[in-house]
């Protein structure tokens, strides 16, 4: 359905037409508006404004990329709202969200993540996010010509569902895990629905199986988050190939004929969340469940933790009280084992956390919280199954004394990080205890990302833990972002060479 083969694209790159001319001059949009339509005319394609910049992106070689871009940034071509919409848009039609939603395809997760640091970061830095992340594109792509050279095919219109009956068409198309479908089904919504009654449809399948760790979730909130920035005008694109990752299941039968353990979760929270009391949403703060859940979260079994937040909604505990538990036992797992599987409890748990409060449907929001615990639950036994966890809780730190030199703390606490982490955030937890601010540390943490980061989840992670310290309530936020600093970059360090590259490229 969306699959065709690049082999004209690629004897094109490799025949050195393009190559040949990059040094004499610049790749730009005018290089690739004529006769684009000789050769890929079985693509998906976007709009003229945004078409021959994702074709820079394509067709420059990697070893080039960086440099080209930033000359056209510098130059005033391109700006900024552009620059993300065809980075965003480039991956969406050259990486496949297979085998999982994740791997390769992070090059299309960690786009609003790279925007959340630019916004965030002073003027003088905020270019270096998105080169990053075009260098990470150029390496997804590569990969995804080695693993059998997947691009976006056009829709096809000759299929496409009637105006009316596409809302039908895709929950049936998704309900049976029927890609051919549910691609035309989601061209059709897409052209006649809103961006909210789109969302409310595409977070029920976010959210209905633990397969490929929570990046599903993770897709939906930031492709959605992403298009906010770019506009609208680009999601049909964007959403044929969010319901694709929403419908991977490698390896398996076909879940919709099948009873695997992936669903079963989904299949037991919707039932609860039906028998939840009409007014569940309207409970009170409730610090003795926040302690309660975050104990069976250490302890339990994902129907366990989902069938606790069923009895604490029913009793009258505030959603929010329920998201503190969570957020908190996600950061400690990344105290425990700093790996990549505690790193996605936290990712996971900020993008359901963004699906919950966005979505409407108080039906679909029940589900997503009752998920949300019971796949905490799987990121723990996940960890077990990668190594030891150690004996660490948020439950140990403790205030401790009021630094002498405030104002000098925010470093030293980033040079301690990597001599030892438990110290770090001892310190962190005493520092803000006591009252100072936490934004020393944000930029702190922020500078490290820029010029330590290597991969998307620094990015992803980061954008994740500085943004949901403000979601969580002031008895929990400090706990959780002093744990959560085992998976942050510290400045022992080295700066990227790639960083160094970007820094010269800008001048």
């Amino acid at each position: 359905m969306l699959t065709v083969p690049r082999r004209e694209f690629l004897t094109r790159i490799s025949s050195g037409s393009l190559v040949a001319g990059l040094l004499a001059k610049l790749p730009s949009p005018a290089n690739f508006l004529d006769g684009r339509e000789a050769w890929r005319t079985k693509d998906v394609r976007f709009n003229d404004e945004i078409e021959p910049w994702v074709r820079v992106l394509e067709e420059t070689p990697h070893e080039q990329i960086i440099g080209v871009m930033a000359q056209h940034v510098a130059s005033g071509r391109i700006g900024y709202r552009q620059f993300l919409a065809a980075l965003f848009l480039a991956g969406i039609r050259n990486v496949q969200p297979r085998p999982a939603v994740g791997f390769k395809f992070h090059a299309v997760l960690v786009v609003n993540s790279a925007h959340l640091a630019s916004i965030d970061a002073p003027e003088t830095e905020k270019w270096l996010p998105l080169l990053w992340a075009v260098d990470s594109f150029k390496r997804s792509q590569a990969r995804d010509v080695e693993e059998g050279n997947w691009t976006m095919a056009a829709v096809d219109e000759s299929r496409l569902p009637s105006p009316n009956g596409c809302l039908t068409e895709f929950r049936t198309a998704m309900d049976a895990w029927d890609e051919e479908r549910a691609d035309v089904a989601t061209a059709a919504l897409a052209r006649v629905h809103t961006s909210d009654e789109i969302f409310e449809l595409f977070a029920e399948y976010a959210a209905r199986d633990f397969r490929s760790i929570g990046h599903k979730a993770i897709y939906l909130a930031n492709s959605y988050r992403t298009l906010e920035t770019i506009g609208w005008h680009h999601a049909e694109p964007v959403l044929r190939s969010l319901s694709y990752a929403l419908l991977n299941h490698v390896g398996e039968p076909n879940p919709a004929t099948s009873d695997l353990a992936p669903d079963r979760d989904g299949r037991g929270n919707w039932q609860l969340a039906r028998q939840l009391r009409d007014d569940w949403m309207a409970g009170s703060p409730d610090e003795g469940a926040t302690v309660e859940l975050i104990e069976c979260l250490r302890q339990g079994t994902a129907t366990d933790a989902s069938d606790l937040v069923f009895r604490q909604l029913q009793r009258g505990a505030a959603t929010a009280s329920i998201y503190n538990a969570m957020f908190v036992f996600a950061s400690e797992l990344t105290m425990r084992q700093p790996g990549i599987v505690p790193l996605h409890a936290v990712t996971t748990t900020n993008a359901m956390n963004y699906i919950f409060r966005k979505v409407r449907n108080p039906l679909t929001r029940a589900f997503v919280l009752l998920q949300n615990a019971a796949f905490l639950s799987h990121f723990l036994s996940e960890a077990r199954q990668r190594g030891v966890l150690a004996e660490r809780t948020v439950d140990q730190l403790v205030m401790g004394d009021n630094p002498a030199n405030p104002q000098d703390l925010p470093q030293e606490i980033f040079s301690e990080l990597g001599r030892d982490a438990s110290a770090a955030a001892q310190q962190t937890y005493a520092y803000l205890q006591h009252g100072h601010p936490i934004y020393p540390l944000i930029r702190q943490a922020r500078a490290l990302i820029f010029l330590k980061g290597d991969d998307s989840h620094d990015y992803k992670y980061s954008s994740a833990v500085l943004e949901d310290y403000f979601n969580i309530g002031a008895t929990w936020r400090d706990r959780y972002f002093s744990a959560a600093l085992f998976k942050m970059r510290h400045a022992g360090e080295g700066t990227t060479g790639l960083i160094q590259r970007i820094q010269q490229a800008l001048g």
